[in-house]
């Protein structure tokens, strides 16, 4: 019996790496079927390295992950706590499928991520280790690139503890925690039409 050969592939995860693509947009090529994936006996997803090389080399020679990213509505969230963090990101892949969502464990992954992902909208957990979410806004403010970025802090502080650290940062929009997640819905529904983010 002749011996069957797997294809060289990798996770979901290495292939938003390599495409420098968040995860929910690789999800998205696989689902159009422009990148080849499986199911293994374990129920991980493997995804063709040969598709991935394919994507890749059809990119140089066309826009077209301009034209893939800007018909898309990209969040990103950012909150050192792990459950809050993938219920928000699962929650803003939820609302429709024109919305990519990458979800950052701290203020340093996101300000990393930051140029490749460039979000529309960004969600930002105020009290963060190290670098703090009143930090991160003053940094992502700095860059005249993302002016037009819609900015959501969220914190779980009282009103009298949040005004004794200067209030909620200038130019963003306070949403207490924890966030109505069917407010947060509505919010990113009302930005998807017509294209309100542009």
């Amino acid at each position: 019996m002749a011996h069957q050969t797997t294809p060289a592939c990798c996770g979901t995860s290495k292939a938003a790496e390599l495409l420098q693509l968040s995860v929910g947009t690789v999800q998205s090529l696989v689902d159009k079927n422009i990148l080849h994936a499986w199911v293994t006996q374990g129920g991980h997803r493997r995804i063709s390295l040969e598709s991935i090389q394919i994507y890749q080399s059809q990119q140089q020679k066309l826009p077209a992950v301009e034209r893939l990213m800007n018909d898309r509505l990209r969040v990103m969230v950012v909150d050192d706590d792990a459950v809050t963090r993938h219920l928000l990101q699962d929650t803003c892949l939820s609302v429709h499928p024109q919305i990519d969502c990458c979800a950052m464990a701290s203020a340093i992954d996101a300000l990393l991520q930051l140029p490749v992902f460039n979000p529309h909208v960004m969600l930002i957990d105020l009290l963060m280790p190290e670098v703090d979410g009143w930090e991160l806004v003053k940094r992502v403010q700095q860059q005249k690139k993302f002016a037009k970025l819609q900015i959501l802090t969220l914190s779980a502080l009282s009103e009298n503890e949040l005004q004794s650290r200067g209030g909620p940062p200038q130019g963003s929009q306070f949403i207490a925690k924890p966030v109505d997640l069917g407010w947060l819905r509505g919010y990113l529904l009302g930005l998807l039409a017509p294209q309100a983010w542009v």
